[in-house]
């Protein structure tokens, strides 16, 4: 579906196995204790209750609970969700998710009015709609996040929309069709290095990823793009480096970097915890390549504090366009 536009990125390709697969491989590897910095309060709030209550009440799923994630009981306070699509089983088994792995479940048709009635409920300004990977599926969920999309445009038109994809992988035309759903961010996570997909990341390929996210710029320039990785997996500085030449490469706009958090003693091994002042550095490497944003402390994750991020994301783009 996509030779006309396909690019070809080099760089560190997919070649050979982790550097430490028997980590992988240990599955009651003990889990290191935490630094000071990833500390994070319990949830407790009246707005996180209230948070909760709409969207069980609605029979959703969020992905701040499905992957556990340390900033819910913030997010929830302010009234932020991010809707999980699709269901809550996923048909892939990425070894740093903590999402339910087996056969999926049936695809609801009434949830796009449902995820639309939560968002307009909660008073989003903005919202992130991920999903598992529908793999069983012949447009890979595609159509499914373009009703949902519809359905909240319907119903919330000043709420912007980003989205956090499946990669589509051997889905033809899926892509197409989530574009011209027209959301305002497009996000896929590229999730670590190329070097540690066969134990991180199997299912999925670097370089496809990459060629998807290009290629939403070349159906639609007026979408912004976005995509993250996780860091303490085992990867090196230069490593995340190349990567961000490869986002950049594919005109991604917006990248994220985050501490990998060991979901449990099953999960791929947490290799060892970057350290505030690496983030910093990171960040700094980053803007200096030239994104229009990037956000790298150890709590990012790729749908955190993204209502302002989107803010300041269109606020730079304006900005180097009148420059230009």
């Amino acid at each position: 579906m996509m030779s006309d536009n396909n690019v070809k990125f080099r760089g560190k390709g997919l070649t050979g196995a982790a550097r430490h697969p028997e980590k992988a491989k240990n599955p009651e590897r003990p889990q290191p204790k935490r630094p000071d910095w990833l500390r994070v309060k319990a949830p407790q709030s009246a707005g996180y209750e209230a948070t909760r209550k709409i969207i069980h009440e609605r029979n959703l799923v969020t992905v701040c609970e499905e992957a556990a994630c340390p900033n819910i009981g913030e997010c929830w306070a302010k009234k932020h969700a991010t809707m999980m699509i699709l269901g809550s089983v996923c048909t892939r088994a990425c070894a740093f998710c903590n999402v339910a792995t087996g056969r999926p479940d049936k695809l609801d048709p009434h949830e796009p009015e449902r995820v639309a009635d939560a968002v307009a409920s909660l008073s989003l300004a903005h919202v992130v709609i991920t999903s598992v990977d529908r793999d069983d599926l012949d447009d890979g969920g595609a159509n499914h996040f373009a009703h949902v999309i519809a359905a909240i445009r319907a119903s919330s038109p000043a709420t912007t929309i980003e989205i956090l994809t499946p990669d589509f992988l051997k889905k033809d035309g899926a892509l197409e069709i989530v574009v011209a759903a027209k959301p305002d961010v497009f996000n896929h996570n590229l999730e670590t290095i190329p070097r540690l997909y066969p134990s991180v990341r199997p299912g999925a390929r670097y370089f496809h990823s990459l060629n998807l996210l290009h290629q939403v710029k070349a159906f639609d320039p007026e979408i912004f793009t976005k995509s993250g990785i996780m860091v303490g997996l085992g990867e090196g500085m230069e490593e995340v480096l190349q990567v961000m030449d490869d986002m950049r490469s594919a005109d991604v706009d917006f990248m994220t970097i985050g501490q990998y958090l060991q979901p449990t003693p099953k999960h791929h091994p947490i290799d060892r915890f970057w350290t505030p002042d690496e983030f910093s550095q990171l960040s700094q490497r980053g803007s200096a390549k030239g994104f229009l944003l990037i956000s790298a402390t150890p709590l990012t994750r790729s749908s955190y504090h993204a209502d302002e991020d989107f803010a300041r994301l269109r606020a730079e783009r304006q900005n180097r366009l009148a420059r230009s």
